[in-house]
C-alpha cells in the first residue's frame, strides 16, 4: 500500500493541514502504516499535483498561512478504485526466519524477542484505546464501526504475532540446545 491511500482515507474522514494529518498518523493510522512527517508532506505535494487533493490557504494571526487539504472528486474516485483492489501483505520477519540458517540464528532469535516485546506494548495500547474510545461496540455503525473493526483486527493481529514470536523463540532456543 502506498502512503497516498492512507492519507486519502484520513482526509476523507476529516480535512486538515499537513501538521494535523501527521498528528493523526501518530495517534491512529501510524500504528499500522508508519510515515514520517516529511513523507506525509512529500506525498501531499504529489497528491496535489495528481489532482487527488485540493489545498486551501487559511490565514492565521501571527503565523504563516496554513494549508488545509481535502480530498478532491478525482481523489475520492481513486480511493474507491484502490479500495476495490485485492490487498497485499508482506512481512520482513518471515523472510529473516526463513533464511536464519544462512546468517546468525541468535540474532534472529533476539529480533523475535524484540518484536515480542513490541507486540506486548502495542496490544496493551490497542486494548486501552478500545476501552477508552469504543465503550459499547455493539452499538457502533458507519465510520465508528469501521474504525473499531480496524482496531479489533489490530488486536487480533497483535495477539497472533505475540504468540508466533513466543513459539519461534522457544523453537529457536530448543534448536540451539540441540
Amino acid at each position: 500500500m502506498s502512503l497516498e491511500y492512507a492519507i486519502l482515507v484520513s482526509l476523507r474522514e476529516r480535512a486538515g493541514s499537513g501538521y494535523e494529518l501527521a498528528r493523526r498518523f501518530d495517534k491512529s493510522i501510524g500504528y499500522f502504516w508508519a510515515a514520517s512527517h516529511q513523507q506525509i508532506y512529500r506525498s501531499l505535494k504529489r497528491m496535489v499535483e495528481l489532482g487527488w487533493v485540493d489545498c486551501d490557504q487559511v490565514a492565521q494571526l501571527k503565523r504563516p498561512d496554513k494549508k488545509v487539504y481535502r480530498v478532491s472528486d478525482a481523489g475520492a474516485e481513486e480511493l474507491r478504485r484502490w479500495i476495490a483492489e485485492p490487498a497485499a501483505t508482506r512481512n520482513d520477519l518471515t523472510v529473516k526466519l526463513r533464511g536464519a540458517s544462512f546468517g546468525d540464528v541468535a540474532k534472529v532469535r533476539d529480533e523475535f524477542a524484540r518484536q515480542r516485546d513490541l507486540h506486548v506494548q502495542r496490544l496493551s495500547l490497542y486494548r486501552e484505546i478500545e476501552r477508552r474510545d469504543f465503550g459499547d461496540p455493539a452499538k457502533l455503525t458507519g465510520q465508528a464501526l469501521h474504525q473499531h473493526l480496524v482496531l479489533r483486527g489490530g488486536i487480533r493481529t497483535e495477539q497472533a504475532l505475540l504468540e508466533w514470536c513466543e513459539d519461534a523463540i522457544r523453537a529457536l532456543d530448543d534448536d540451539q540446545r540441540g
